[in-house]
């Protein structure tokens, strides 16, 4: 198959829309359902950045993306009780590893991640399909699929689930083209490999980057890749737990992937996991309602008439000191940069969610100051001299 007619492009009116090779034959096959032109592209940048966090980490990756930039990012590392919970999977028994790297992915930021596009670097097996058959999704990639699985996806959203299955040993030409306002660019491809050597440069009083902490900075250095410029990713325990996409200034991507690796703790917290939902609440609604209740406009969930039709008890408010005191506890975050850090307020912002380790190209005229403020808090930052901007 050369082309695949769409249904429409981005939008309803942008018509006809298709996707096509200029040479052999498209590396796919739909196996369910008719997935649209941002499906395809989701798809696409999703299955680059898990197969190489596979090859980076030798472990299963999966990633949820939204909008062309992923939501979470993770290797299939075990789950731990606490995680099994606040990612809603802590009734579904034993995971395997792929599942593991969904929840993990699909984890990270529930919020974002509702209806998102999936990849998965290993066939799809049946543990993942039964966490992927429950959750709010348009669709999923996969370099294959079990019987049984593919069974289980197909009955989603009445048989019209996306369902593409991709070659794996399928390689793209090294220079690659776009069109935007009828004028072609050219550009080769970005094929740097992200490994331990680009860590090799650490400018730090603090030297000491650990194992596991090279895999979280591979893992946020690998979701970068693939994630719309300007962005900022912070990981831990071998999963992206907070992303900032798209921001036009650094520091705002630094503040809103804080926010959001702010919030993956707070679920944490006894008072998150002490909720009581009534019985009726979805996933979704409780995804949102804890979103509320941690953060500034609580009082959405915890007003009269509102709290009874979420909680069974109504929780007392979880104060703002109450909060600062659990997330001084988190620790030993890592932090990537698709661009260097022009002042050092992205790090003072960094240390507020427990971050230790970070990468960054380098290269500001103010990396003296950068430095300093890690200095100040003993974090080892590596210079990687790379850029990783993606557009």
């Amino acid at each position: 198959m050369k082309e695949l007619e769409l249904k429409y492009g981005c939008n309803p009116n942008q018509k006809p829309s298709k996707i096509y090779m200029e040479n052999g034959e498209l590396p796919i096959k739909v196996l369910c359902g008719r997935p649209g032109y941002i499906n395809f592209l989701d798809a696409f940048n999703g299955w680059q950045l898990v197969r190489e966090l596979k090859r980076a980490t030798g472990l299963p990756a999966a990633t949820s993306f939204k909008h062309v930039s992923p939501a979470g990012a993770a290797v299939g590392l075990p789950l731990d009780e606490t995680l099994a919970k606040i990612y809603w999977v802590d009734d579904m028994g034993e995971l395997s590893p792929l599942a593991c790297a969904y929840a993990r992915a699909r984890g990270a930021d529930r919020m974002s991640s509702f209806g998102d596009f999936i990849s998965l670097s290993d066939v799809c097996d049946v543990a993942t399909a039964k966490l992927i058959k429950r959750e709010v999704s348009d669709g999923v990639i996969a370099p294959g699929y079990e019987p049984e699985a593919l069974e289980l996806l197909k009955q989603k959203k009445k048989g019209n689930y996306a369902v593409i299955e991709i070659d794996p040993d399928y390689e793209p030409a090294p220079v690659e083209h776009k069109e935007v306002f009828g004028v072609t660019f050219e550009q080769g491809r970005n094929e740097l490999v992200i490994d331990d050597n680009l860590l090799a440069n650490v400018v730090t009083e603090n030297k000491e980057i650990p194992k596991l902490a090279k895999i979280d900075l591979a893992i946020a250095l690998i979701t970068l890749k693939y994630t719309q410029s300007n962005s900022v990713c912070y990981a831990k325990g071998g999963q992206a737990i907070g992303i900032g996409a798209g921001q036009q200034s650094r520091i705002h991507c630094t503040r809103l992937a804080g926010q959001k690796a702010d919030n993956w703790w707070l679920r944490q917290s006894p008072q998150v996991l002490g909720l009581e939902f009534v019985d009726s609440i979805g996933r979704a609604d409780r995804d949102n309602a804890i979103d509320l209740y941690i953060g500034e406009e609580y009082e959405d969930v915890l007003a009269e008439g509102t709290w009874q039709n979420i909680f069974k008890v109504k929780p007392r408010v979880f104060t703002r000191e109450e909060k600062r005191a659990w997330l001084d506890k988190m620790t030993d975050v890592a932090l990537g940069s698709d661009a260097f850090f022009p002042f050092g307020d992205n790090i003072e912002r960094a240390h507020k969610s427990g971050v230790k380790y970070v990468a960054q190209p380098g290269g500001s005229v103010r990396d003296d100051n950068v430095i300093e403020t890690c200095n100040k808090y003993n974090m080892a930052m590596a210079f990687t001299g790379i850029r990783l901007f993606h557009h």
